[in-house]
Parts: C-alpha cells; sequence; structure tokens
C-alpha cells in the first residue's frame, strides 16, 4: 500500500469506471435504440400514406403524405448540399402553417411562383437555424417538411427519402470511451511504476 496512493487511485479508479459505464451505455443501450429507429424509418416508405402531422413527430420521417396548401405566405431558400439550394413555402393551414420544399436549384437567385394546392410526398425534417451549440441546450423538436413529389415549375426534382444521412455513431461512440478508459489506465500505472521507481532509487544504499 505503501507504493501505491490511496487517493489519487481511487479518483483514477472512478473515472475509469464512469469511462466504462458510458461506453457501455452507448453499446448496449443507445446503439440498439438507434438501429431500431433507423429500421422503423427504411419501412416508412412503404407504410399507408397519411395526412401531414403539423405536430413534430420523428417517429413519422419519410412517410408518404398529403396536404393541402392555401397560397404560400412566402417561399425562401435554404442550403441543399451538392444539390444547390432548396426553395420552400410556408403555407396557411387552418390548424397553424404548413412548409412545403418545392424542389432544388443551383441558382442562388431562383424564384418560384408556385400558387399552392394539394401536394403529395413524405415527411422529412424542416431547416433548423439552431447551432450545434443551442441544440446541446434547446431541446425543441425539429418543425416537420412536406417534400414535394413533384417539383414547382423550374426547379429540379427534390431527394427520394432515405436514412443514409441520419448518423448512427454510438458504435464509434462506445469504442471511444472504452479507448479513453484504457488509456487513462495505462498512463497512471506507468505513472505509478515510475513514481515507485524514484523513491526505489532515492532509498538506495549509497
Amino acid at each position: 500500500m505503501k507504493r501505491l496512493p490511496v487517493l489519487p487511485t481511487l479518483i483514477v479508479g472512478l473515472a475509469v469506471a464512469a469511462m466504462i459505464a458510458l461506453g457501455l451505455w452507448q453499446l448496449l443501450d443507445r446503439l440498439p435504440r438507434k438501429e431500431a429507429y433507423l429500421a422503423q424509418l427504411a419501412a416508412n416508405p412503404a407504410r399507408p400514406v397519411i395526412a401531414f402531422p403539423l405536430f413534430p413527430d420523428d417517429s413519422l420521417l419519410f412517410r408518404r403524405t398529403v396536404a393541402d396548401c392555401r397560397p404560400p405566405v412566402a417561399i425562401r431558400r435554404a442550403g441543399a448540399g451538392a444539390a444547390g439550394f432548396r426553395l420552400i413555402a410556408t403555407c396557411s393551414v387552418p390548424q397553424g402553417s404548413l412548409q412545403v420544399q418545392l424542389g432544388t436549384t443551383h441558382d442562388p437567385r431562383a424564384v418560384s411562383h408556385w400558387p399552392g394546392g394539394r401536394v403529395s410526398g413524405y415527411v422529412s425534417h424542416a431547416p433548423d437555424s439552431r447551432s450545434l451549440l443551442q441544440s446541446a441546450f434547446d431541446h425543441r423538436p425539429q418543425d416537420m417538411l412536406l417534400v414535394a413529389d413533384t417539383p414547382a415549375p423550374g426547379l429540379d426534382a427534390n431527394p427520394r427519402p432515405g436514412i443514409d444521412g441520419i448518423p448512427n455513431n454510438h458504435l464509434a461512440y462506445a469504442l471511444q470511451w472504452f479507448l479513453f478508459a484504457a488509456i487513462a489506465a495505462i498512463i497512471y500505472v506507468l505513472a505509478v511504476a515510475r513514481r515507485n521507481r524514484m523513491v526505489v532509487v532515492r532509498n538506495a544504499p549509497r
């Protein structure tokens, strides 16, 4: 016990145990939940058509949907990655508002005079202006978006629904926590061994 500092060992042991617990949580809880969620989303496009949900419900992502859009209140542009820009109409509906992605374009000045009407497509997330830091503290769900099957005149077609863009990093997170635990334990063992060697050297007969 003289060669093993009690308090530092306790602190490091608790830290290592916490890292292992976090790794197990990611591996045994978060990962299966995410895989089940992704399987549900992958099956959603084949499920029956529903009325567009006006309230956030992530379990409905990629479901086929229809809605009646009254004349748009506004049409705005939002980033669409490799597709350039997407034009999104905000329509009036009795219960509030409805956002419809009309199509994509590479022209940053593109406009659309889409008059509204009945729209069919699939459920997605509307653009979210919150930063990653804001999202960490603001847990409000993202608004829903109807991605139209048929683009408005002058626009390119919207992408088809798919789960490829939904991250599933829980296995990587678990491995990171296990790696952090191993590194912390190894560094501490090496530090204690070095300390003990120095003690032995100082106490050696001269």
